[in-house]
């Protein structure tokens, strides 16, 4: 028993180290901000909620089905990281283009784009997938699904239990950052959520940039 919790503790930790880096929900956090302008505190916690049941959605069924669902559509992680990246460039040259008081919005147009109806149908595609759990999260529980195959069933449900426990913790992070951005980037200066929101959209393109690169370069290979 003692060597099944040492077990557990150990792909719980390995789990978290892996998957931190590419779900990132500190940096995450502030690239999806500017979709959460308008949104009342209960509207944001509504968000927050969908987005956190999405990310474990996505992470459980790439744990258990993944692989077969790329493979049932003949699809490969560069191809899903090249799709994705292009996307999320798409999404960060938006953010940098549009600029509602140079194109003369008035406040009732405003605040009828504002509200969580506005953002409902981009709670799954972009922001909880690619942009907090894309193809690198996918692809690290492809690893962590591998690594926790045993032929022995206990060891292999510890195995399993552990990755999901690391899943959850992922999803309350994300959560947690989701949620208080806002109150962070207020408590830091005035105006900060207005440069955040440019740097962030600029920050968006990059990324989705990097994926791109990341995607066409294993293609290569």
């Amino acid at each position: 028993m003692p060597l099944l919790y040492h077990s557990y503790f150990h792909l719980l930790f390995i789990g978290i180290i892996a998957l931190f880096p590419v779900v990132n929900p500190i940096g995450s956090s502030f690239i999806i901000s500017p979709f959460f302008t308008g949104l009342s505190s209960a509207e944001k916690r509504k968000a927050v909620g969908r987005i956190t049941l999405y990310a474990f959605s996505i992470c459980t069924v790439s744990l258990f089905a993944g692989q077969w669902i790329l493979e049932l559509f003949g699809l490969s992680i560069p191809v899903v990281q090249l799709a994705g990246g292009i996307m999320i460039c798409k999404m960060g040259w938006e953010n940098l283009s549009s600029d509602k008081k140079q194109n003369g919005v008035n406040a009732d147009t405003e605040a009828k784009l504002s509200g969580y109806s506005n953002i409902e149908d981009k709670l799954f595609y972009p922001i909880t997938f690619p942009v907090t759990t894309g193809a690198g999260t996918i692809s690290v529980l492809f690893t962590l699904s591998a690594h926790s195959e045993s032929s022995d069933r206990q060891h292999y449900f510890i195995n399993t239990a552990a990755v999901l426990s690391a899943i959850v913790v992922m999803c309350l992070l994300i959560y947690i950052f989701y949620l208080n951005t806002k109150n962070i980037i207020h408590y830091l200066s005035s105006n900060a959520e207005m440069i955040f929101n440019r740097i962030s959209a600029f920050l968006i393109f990059c990324v989705g940039l990097q994926i791109a690169i990341t995607g066409i370069k294993s293609l290569m290979k």
